[in-house]
């Protein structure tokens, strides 16, 4: 009888034993946050030593793609496990009062298919889905417990007037409207005189709140499966942080100016901007730090696989940000709001010791869809609706994988957008508005994505036959929808075109 080598008979057993015990889940989710802007990525001026940790007792994913290029539709692809081609939010759509357009009600979810295998599920931090009086509120979708903000917006500010605790909007010490998040100096202000900058620091900084339950939720829940989604709001401007979080980098950059608009609908005003950006970044990766002594602190690390990425790109060097400074996208193409790689593909972590070896890489392509599929199959549910995901537990396991569909996107924002990726290949199409307007057709980009990640060598012209291949793919992995056209794709609203074209 033929006997399984050691080491393979361990890992075997490992992965036995936590599919038994069905492992507790960590989502923890950045807001614009650059494939460059950590260490295990190569940062060399940011410090993110947790996550770093991380890097060296899990796996890290070097093609892992969030779900859209901006908040709202990224989120959206991971809570339902569809690419944007399917899934029902596609933009950064305002509603009203400073919510956006909502998730609709029955749609399956991640943490409804979570709560189907006996998950205890909480959110920490910042939703973006739908309010408390719309179909996307986030209890009807699947969370037991929330403390957090409902829509993007409101997280333009650190220091907000009130957070949602359950179903309670409860007011936080930052005055009744707040500290804001957008605003400006008036003119003849002194830049330099650091007394200036008192309006745009409040005394409570909501991620204290969001660590805070987090850490609560997991010592509370130690003894029963829980899923924990925590989608920080940082590093996302405005730039603001604690004093105490800033001391980390006092005087570290010299290059240091202030950001001191005037405009009012400008992001508000920064003393010493490098050093708050890099520390809203360290601050993050500290909170990363104390979720991981609160799983540890409650014996259930072990059994824990915990998730780290980022919801798109670094951000566009607005609100005293410097990408190139810090070297943000990692050497990608792109930022924020771009389907080209520094805007989607993110820094992406997995660790669970019961059943992950530590410090590897793989290069496999994936998304965010691929996590609903991929949790399910760890908790033992079965998806209740359809999913354009693939899971990845054998890649987990250290298993060969080879992804079976390519991976779709689609953006009806900065331009119009849609890119795919298949093998090696990425058909990417931008300015498609432009296009329509100008030719009345858009053209195609093809990259080699092993050969050139920086998508620096357009070899359209070369291989034809190839980007016939994958625009055939595109138009196969998408359902039109009325309320976000996609140039080129779809009809657009009479006047819409001409209009958007002109921002």
């Amino acid at each position: 009888m033929r006997r399984l080598p050691a080491f393979l008979l361990l890992v075997v057993t490992a992965w036995a034993t936590a599919a038994e015990s069905r492992p507790n889940i960590v989502f923890i989710l950045a807001d614009d946050l650059g494939y460059g802007e950590v260490g295990f990525n190569g940062q060399k001026k940011i410090l993110t030593p947790n996550l770093d940790r991380l890097a060296r007792e899990g796996l890290v994913l070097n093609r892992h793609y969030c779900g859209n290029a901006v908040c709202a539709p990224s989120r959206a692809v991971l809570m339902t496990g569809l690419n944007p081609g399917q899934a029902p939010v596609r933009d950064n759509a305002d509603v009203g009062q400073g919510e956006q357009i909502p998730l609709p009600a029955g749609i399956m979810t991640l943490p409804n298919t979570l709560k189907k295998a006996g998950y205890k599920t909480a959110a920490f931090g910042k939703w973006g889905l739908g309010g408390m009086d719309s179909t996307g509120n986030i209890f009807q979708q699947g969370f037991d417990h929330f403390i957090g903000l409902t829509s993007q917006w409101q997280a333009h500010s650190h220091y907000p007037a009130a957070l949602w605790v359950d179903d309670k909007l409860t007011p936080l010490n930052n005055g009744p409207q707040g500290v804001p998040g957008h605003g400006g100096f008036p003119a003849g202000a002194d830049v330099n005189d650091p007394a200036n900058y008192a309006a745009f620091i409040g005394q409570d900084f909501a991620p204290d709140h969001f660590i805070r339950g987090a850490e609560a939720f997991i010592a509370a829940n130690a003894k029963t499966p829980f899923f924990l989604y925590f989608p920080s709001p940082l590093p996302h401007v405005s730039l603001q942080i604690p004093t105490e979080d800033l001391k980390d980098y006092a005087g570290k950059f010299p290059e240091d100016k202030p950001f001191a608009p005037a405009a009012k609908g400008s992001y508000v005003p920064n003393r010493t901007p490098y050093a708050t950006y890099a520390a809203m970044i360290t601050r993050l990766d500290k909170d990363v730090g104390r979720i991981l002594a609160a799983l540890e602190q409650a014996g259930v690390a072990d059994n824990t696989i915990i998730v780290f990425t980022g919801d798109n790109g670094a951000t566009h060097d607005v609100g005293g940000v410097d990408t190139k400074f810090f070297a943000s996208a990692g050497g990608l193409r792109g930022l924020k709001g771009s389907l080209h790689e520094g805007g989607v593909r993110e820094p992406t972590v997995v660790r669970w010791p019961a059943a992950i070896k530590p410090g590897r890489r793989s290069d496999l392509t994936s998304g965010f869809e691929d996590w609903l599929l991929t949790f399910a199959d760890l908790a033992g549910v079965k998806p209740s609706g359809p999913t354009t995901g693939e899971s990845l537990v054998p890649t987990l396991k250290g298993e060969p994988q080879t992804r079976v569909h390519p991976l779709y996107r689609e953006f009806p924002g900065y331009g119009h957008q849609q890119a795919i990726w298949d093998g090696k290949w990425k058909a990417i199409r931008t300015e498609m508005l432009k296009q329509v307007n100008q030719t009345g057709k858009v053209t195609t980009q093809l990259y080699d994505l092993d050969a050139d990640p920086a998508e620096a060598n357009d070899l359209a012209a070369k291989f034809p036959e190839v980007v016939k291949e994958l625009e055939a793919k595109m138009a196969a992995a998408r359902r039109p929808n009325p309320l976000f056209p996609v140039a080129g794709l779809d009809p657009l609203p009479e006047g819409k075109a001409k209009k958007k074209a002109a921002k």
